[in-house]
């Protein structure tokens, strides 16, 4: 007897002369009746005794038996460079049930076509699917069921009723990360937005993310493809950008719910910013970039060839010039004087209205691999003298210079520094709580940062203010930033820490680089902002990427900061 499946109708008989059996015509005019949509087609072998894609799902069929199913083609993705299938659904809405058809030497089908497929089940990570074809008949075109509607987080908890099904997120969804798109052609998307570190906001909410986030993959499970799928005109695609009303196939793969896009993604949003505008004649211009391991040494940290050497100072050239800042504390500099010297070189080839640099001499850079450094234009700034710190909580020593505005009698300190970062965790110890590893040096850093420049401010400075620039590793709510502001130090720049962010790590947008003083400088700041022409972009454009960029784009992994101060 024909094992049928109620919510997946049959195709009826071909003609009256196939009616041999009485009560299978019944059930067949029946079932045309309930859906003449799919059933209005004959498939060549109406009284094969088919199996329905719900036993399958459910494990009722041992693997390796023979089986024949029927089904609509929903999703096609045969290419030898795909997913070497199509999707096979039965019914529609809450009752549908999907399968996968591996076929990588079957001829193409196309979606919408009704198919009898004669295979064996098997498992492929623990999926099921049909596979080892030896016949698959065409019932004829029946055209695609409506997708299953679906809203996140609304229905996080019950995608999995939903596997190898047509479905339409029916909501906007945002490129929150895109880290993956040139290894495995896969884009992570979000639900309302973007998402926001918890430490950025100082709201719980990193447990609920999941729940907003979904994969676009590209119908492959292939490495490195070639194309790069879904970039736009630039040849990017950023964090941000947005598509709304996803359709495609919902699957579950390395762990991660999947959407295979069947029809064309509308993108929208994502534009790379404007240029950072000029400053104002009678401003000083205040920046901090991460350099991202600018070293003149090949084979470290930073460009392991000659080429890439000169794609890495090409981008980081572009990024400075477009800063165009008076005074700019860099951060992940080689400790090595000659990084130092050959930065200032290059930046002075650079034509630039406002002058030349010369920089700082860090009198103890430290045992670490990379250093801080502080750079600034004679013509606009005059150095009166610098200091650093020693103290053994710094393994990067901050650096101090106190200015004065060549046209003016204005004074300030500027210290640049780069506390420790949050990877390397030790097994005990200083491990995460919440706030990522080494969150207690940090806040020791910062407590000792906030002593010293106590410290250096008496005699002559002590009524002078001082401006902190660099990357703290610590989102805006977390306890070193909490401890400098208690100690006086407004950011500068932002005023919604929600809105700020500087880094993108494994999805969640933050702050990591701050130019902060007290609010004696911050109600003289006119203008300023992070330029986001690095962390929104992917990895595969820096200098060591697969398609690497002109311009600034992904010079480092982090976004400068930048501030344009006015003059009394």
């Amino acid at each position: 007897m024909d094992r049928l499946n109620p919510a997946s109708p049959a195709c009826t008989a071909r003609t009256t002369a196939t009616t041999a059996a009485g009560a299978l015509t019944v059930v067949l005019l029946a079932l045309w009746a309930a859906d003449p949509a799919q059933a209005r087609v004959a498939c060549p072998d109406p009284a094969a005794e088919r199996t329905p894609l719900s036993e399958l799902r459910a494990g009722q069929v041992a693997e390796g038996n023979a089986v024949i199913v029927e089904g609509v083609t929903t999703g096609v993705f045969m290419g030898p460079d795909q997913l070497d299938g199509f999707f096979l659904q039965q019914g529609s809405g809450a009752d549908a049930t999907g399968l996968f058809v591996y076929a990588p030497r079957q001829d193409p089908v196309k979606a919408g076509q009704r198919l009898q497929v004669h295979g064996h089940f098997s498992r492929h990570r623990g999926r099921p699917q049909v596979s080892r074809l030896h016949r698959v008949e065409s019932c004829g075109h029946v055209g695609l069921p409506d997708p299953v509607p679906l809203r996140l987080p609304d229905d996080a908890d019950r995608l999995g009723e939903h596997l190898d099904l047509r479905v339409r997120l029916t909501q906007a969804l945002t490129v929150t990360a895109n880290h993956d798109l040139d290894r495995y052609g896969s884009l992570t998307l979000a639900a309302g937005g973007r998402l926001i570190h918890p430490g950025q906001t100082g709201r719980p909410g990193a447990d609920r993310h999941a729940a907003r986030q979904i994969e676009l993959d590209d119908g492959s499970y292939r490495a490195n493809p070639d194309p790069i799928p879904y970039l736009d005109h630039p040849g990017t695609r950023r964090a941000g950008s947005r598509i709304d009303g996803l359709t495609g196939i919902l699957t579950q793969a390395f762990g991660e719910y999947r959407i295979h896009p069947t029809e064309a993604i509308d993108w929208s949003g994502g534009e790379r910013p404007a240029p950072v505008p000029a400053p104002a004649a009678d401003h000083l211009r205040l920046a901090t970039a991460n350099l991202e391991n600018d070293f003149v040494t090949l084979g470290e940290r930073g460009a392991q060839t000659r080429a890439e050497r000169e794609r890495q100072t090409a981008k980081l050239d572009a990024l400075l010039q477009g800063l165009d800042a008076d005074l700019l504390g860099a951060v992940e500099l080689e400790n090595a004087a000659a990084a130092r010297t050959k930065l200032v070189t290059r930046l002075n080839r650079l034509h630039s209205e406002r002058g030349k640099y010369t920089a700082v001499a860090h009198p103890a850079p430290g045992d670490d691999a990379i250093k801080v450094g502080l750079l600034y234009r004679p013509e606009r700034l005059r150095l009166i003298e610098s200091s650093a710190d020693r103290d053994d909580v710094h393994h990067r020593p901050p650096l101090l210079g106190w200015f004065q505005a060549t046209d003016t009698d204005d004074r300030f300190g500027a210290v640049v520094v780069h506390f420790k970062a949050k990877s390397g965790c030790p097994e005990a110890g200083d491990i995460d709580r919440g706030q990522g590893c080494w969150n207690e040096r940090r806040t020791a850093q910062a407590e000792r940062l906030v002593e010293w420049l106590r410290e250096q401010r008496r005699g002559e400075y002590a009524d002078t203010p001082v401006l902190i620039l660099g990357d703290l590793n610590a989102y805006a709510t977390e306890d070193p930033i909490r401890t400098l502001t208690a100690a006086g130090k407004r950011d500068l720049v932002h005023d919604n820490p929600a809105r700020a962010h500087t880094y993108v790590f494994r999805g969640q947008a933050g702050q990591l680089d701050y130019l902060l003083g007290p609010e004696s400088l911050r109600v003289r700041v006119t203008d300023g902002e992070t330029w986001p022409v690095n962390a929104d972009e992917p990895r595969f454009l820096g200098f060591d990427g697969r398609a690497p960029a002109g311009g600034p784009w992904r010079a480092s992994d982090h976004d400068p900061v930048w501030a344009d101060l006015r003059l009394d």
